[in-house]
């Protein structure tokens, strides 16, 4: 289009210049100023310049860099159109006269403004409007307006670098225009966009609702709302949606469910979309009639009717009529009902719900025949400790009766048309819960029958051990299952009777004679009764203990010990112990000879008397000084013509000797001074052969002879000294 141009104006320069050479005395017009050069739309610059005699046009161009646009004017101001928005321009004019066109002026710069935003528009909500738009090349701010699209009211702007605003508190239904400009970082603003948007209608208000009960249909109106062009009601419950439409303040839904509530919004639209739903307004419609209607007997003379909760229903009303023609109702709110009943009827049940709406229809009608009677005065009569009887009048109603008697883990059971029955087999020392339950082949088991509770007697215990501790009391264990039972233990023999009890498992008897056997036997006694006895058990005391224990000395090493024999003992042990040792001999006889004894020391002697099987009695315990041992190193020395010193060594355990000289012309003895081992012996005849022994005295004062004894000769040699010669020991026991 432009090279077109170029090529006309190249045509009519050359008709110029030949115009130019055929009239030469013609001249070409002056040069044109320009005064200013400015930009009021994006696509456009507009120049201002001096008129030049003689010019009938002019011919604008604007030069970017890429692109030259030119434009023939007639006058000043003159506009060149086509150009790019916020684009700088180089712009130059020339005269046009009948002989020529002149020179092009000197150039002056403009700019053209900025674009135009694109705006898009929308009315979120009844009182506000968005508005959006792209980016504007080279724009740094942008600002919208808005006003109602009549003229009336005030004129709303804002200034914003953003690409999006919204205007709020408007007048919902109401047209409003809207424009917006760009402007650059010099605060030129550019071309401007105007467009019209409505606000959304507020939701309708002042809803009223009528609801026909019997055509299950409702009819809605509701006041105008401003800018709305269409209404649209809404009824929502868990399982539907139902709607009407229309241009008008009323419509009407029909086919509404039963037992249903429903929530009830009205909302207006127009072109720029549809409100906020109005305020739900809650329908309830009739309650459907119950249903799962059950009926019981709990307890027997307690009629309980219960039925599942119907939807919207305020209260329910059941009526009840017997067969005899008695009719009674209940109502509530809840979905239960309770009716005084009498076994062996049949009585007629409905039930209604009820609401704001009126009455649900007409449901099931059921009979129920409730349970035959409990049987009355049961008489349980306990037999023996497994057996019980029970016995009773008969009831109205019942063709069977059924009895258990259960202890929590069995149950024993027995059937008859007869009012009695007789249950065996149970368990000792347990508690039963017996029940007699009526039955009818219509209703089944009256299960709501009272139970009576009873104890059978106590079981037999059984005898664990018998045992003896070490006072001789006898210890008694058992084993047994009952409850709060007492025992007895009794041991009966042929010394006598006797007896401990307790509530326990053991128990302990006391002064049971030694040597003694018994059958010792146990029984419990509850309040229900007492059991049989155990099996018995043999019972043997210990050995009756020897009397008469003695204990002699034979030698320095070796005791005697004796007692006399008790009841049942076959043998005995005698231990003889100190803290050098024990000697201990275990014999059928009544007598032991001990050996190892050591001289001087104190021992302890037990005795223990052992039945033939193996019972053992402690008998006693004495406390046994050994002797004192004898002295050592015995020598005689010769004191004059008539005396005879005994000189020794002293030994351990004795503190006090007495010297004995035993000769055929006499018994000669001494007894030395306390701490002294010497002897003196005057007046003793010489030649003569003696016997001499020294022996350890008791603290009793008894003296011990079983010593050794030497054998000395005192010679008579005319000397008052003589001689004492020793002849050797003496053995004698």
């Amino acid at each position: 289009m432009a090279g077109g141009r170029e090529t006309c104006l190249t045509l009519i320069g050359f008709i110029l210049i030949c115009l130019t050479m055929v009239a030469s005395a013609k001249s070409a017009p002056e040069i044109p100023t320009i005064d200013q050069a400015y930009s009021k739309i994006s696509n456009s610059i507009t120049v201002e310049w001096a008129t030049v005699p003689g010019a009938t046009s002019y011919l604008l161009t604007a030069e970017d860099g890429d692109t030259v646009i030119e434009t023939m004017v007639a006058n000043s101001p003159g506009t060149v159109t086509g150009l790019k928005a916020a684009t700088l321009y180089e712009i130059t004019i020339r005269s046009i006269s009948a002989a020529g066109r002149s020179q092009a002026s000197p150039p002056k710069q403009a700019k053209t403004v900025l674009a135009a935003p694109i705006l898009e528009v929308s009315s979120p909500s009844s009182d506000s409007i968005l508005v959006q738009w792209e980016a504007v090349y080279m724009a740094t701010g942008f600002s919208v307006s808005i006003m109602r699209a009549n003229g009336l009211g005030s004129i709303w702007k804002e200034n914003t670098t953003n690409t999006s605003l919204t205007f709020t508190s408007l007048e919902a239904g109401t047209l409003y225009t809207i424009k917006a400009y760009a402007w650059n970082a010099n605060g030129i603003p550019g071309d401007d966009s105007t467009c019209n948007q409505r606000t959304s209608p507020r939701a309708p208000a002042s809803i009223q609702v009528s609801f026909d009960s019997g055509a299950l249909k409702a009819s809605f109106s509701w006041a105008l709302a401003e800018g709305a062009f269409n209404y649209t009601v809404m009824a929502l419950s868990d399982s539907s949606e139902l709607t009407c439409s229309t241009a008008f303040s009323s419509c009407t839904i029909s086919s509404l469910q039963c037992g249903t509530e429903y929530l009830i919004s009205v909302s207006a639209s127009n072109d720029a979309g549809s409100s906020k739903s109005s305020s739900e307004v809650t329908l309830k419609t009739v309650a459907c009639a119950p249903g799962r209607v059950t009926i019981q007997e709990d307890p027997p003379g307690h009629l309980s009717v219960a039925w599942s909760n119907v939807d919207l229903g305020d209260y329910y009303v059941v009526f009840v009529k017997s067969d005899d023609g008695l009719e009674v109702h209940c109502n509530t709110s809840l979905t239960q009902c309770n009716f005084l009943s009498q076994c062996g009827f049949t009585y007629f049940i409905s039930v209604f719900a009820y609401n704001k709406a009126g009455q649900s229809p007409l449901g099931d009608i059921f009979n129920y025949t409730t349970a035959p009677c409990c049987p009355s005065d049961i008489n349980p009569v306990l037999v023996s400790s497994d057996r019980v009887e029970i016995v009773w009048s008969p009831v109205r109603g019942a063709e069977l009766y059924e009895t258990k008697a259960a202890d929590g883990y069995n149950t024993v059971e027995c059937n008859d048309t007869a009012p009695g029955c007789t249950l065996s087999a149970l368990e000792c020392d347990t508690k039963y819960n017996i029940t007699v339950y009526s039955f009818s082949e219509v209703r089944g088991s009256n299960m709501s029958c009272t139970p009576q509770f009873i104890t059978t007697a106590p079981c037999s215990p059984e005898i664990k051990n018998v045992s003896r501790d070490a006072f001789s009391m006898i210890n008694v264990h058992w084993r047994s299952t009952n409850d709060d039972a007492t025992y007895t233990v009794t041991a009966q023999g042929e010394k006598g009777l006797y007896q401990c009890s307790s509530m326990g498992e053991s128990c302990t008897m006391r002064g049971l004679p030694c040597g003694s056997v018994f059958s010792v036997t146990a029984v419990a006694e509850t309040q229900a009764g007492r059991s049989l006895p155990s099996y018995s058990v043999p019972l043997e005391t210990v050995p009756c203990c020897p009397t008469g224990l003695t204990v002699t000395q034979i030698t320095q090493s070796v005791i005697n010990v004796s007692w006399t024999i008790g009841r049942v003992a076959q043998t005995h042990v005698a231990v003889l112990e100190s803290h050098t040792g024990q000697s201990k001999c275990h014999t059928h006889q009544n007598y032991c000879l001990l050996g190892c004894i050591t001289c001087g020391i104190n021992y302890t002697v037990t005795l223990k008397a052992i039945s033939a099987t193996g019972l053992t009695a402690d008998c006693s315990y004495q406390s046994y000084f050994s002797g004192a041992c004898c002295p050592l190193g015995v020598k005689l020395y010769r004191l004059g013509s008539n005396g005879i010193r005994i000189y020794w060594q002293a030994s351990r355990g004795s503190a006090s000797y007495s010297t004995d000289l035993y000769g055929s012309k006499g018994i000669f003895t001494c007894t030395p001074s306390a701490g002294l081992s010497f002897c003196d012996v005057t007046e003793i005849p010489c030649g003569d052969v003696y016997t001499v022994m020294v022996s350890p005295v008791a603290e009793t004062g008894l003296k011990l002879t079983f010593c050794p004894k030497k054998i000395y000769s005192v010679t008579c040699s005319g000397s008052t000294l003589g001689m004492v010669i020793y002849r050797g020991k003496r053995n004698e026991e």
